[in-house]
């Protein structure tokens, strides 16, 4: 996983023509942006939805296996709980429809960031992701997640 600014985007620019779109596309978004699915380029999509964050994401740490997920809330900020899978037990098996596995029992080793607010995070398919906790409290919040294909 990657924890960064939004400012240092120039950074990413080198090691993937697709994640630096992406993050392109998250540093000109604004938050009136429409909920919905864009299409960056012919590797890269973004999805906007909005939500309430949560106390317990019940369904666990998600993963997935051809699509990298940059995620950044535009409006509000997010907690998104991190493991990595390996040692992970499967909560909800593997969708190929929604390129995405649930997993439980994270590693002793698992932290959380907080993103949002010009922090955005990029995940790896060995990266368990658990999103929508809150912060300080629940908020509805307005989300760009990026898939870049893999």
């Amino acid at each position: 996983m990657i924890v960064d600014k939004l400012k240092n985007i120039d950074t990413y620019k080198g090691i993937s023509e697709d994640i630096y779109a992406g993050l392109q596309y998250l540093q000109n978004a604004t938050p009136d942006i429409e909920v919905g699915v864009y299409k960056i380029n012919n590797n890269v999509k973004a999805i906007v939805s909005e939500y309430n964050t949560v106390e317990n994401f019940e369904r666990g740490y998600e993963a997935h296996k051809h699509v990298i997920d940059i995620q950044y809330p535009i409006r509000g900020l997010e907690r998104v709980k991190w493991s990595p899978i390996e040692g992970m037990n499967v909560n909800i098996p593997y969708s190929e429809e929604h390129d995405r596995t649930f997993y439980k029992d994270p590693s002793s080793q698992g932290t959380h960031v907080d993103i949002g607010n010009g922090i955005f995070a990029i995940m790896f398919p060995e990266d368990g992701h658990g999103p929508q906790h809150y912060v300080n409290q629940p908020e509805f919040i307005k989300k760009i997640t990026i898939k870049v294909a893999i």
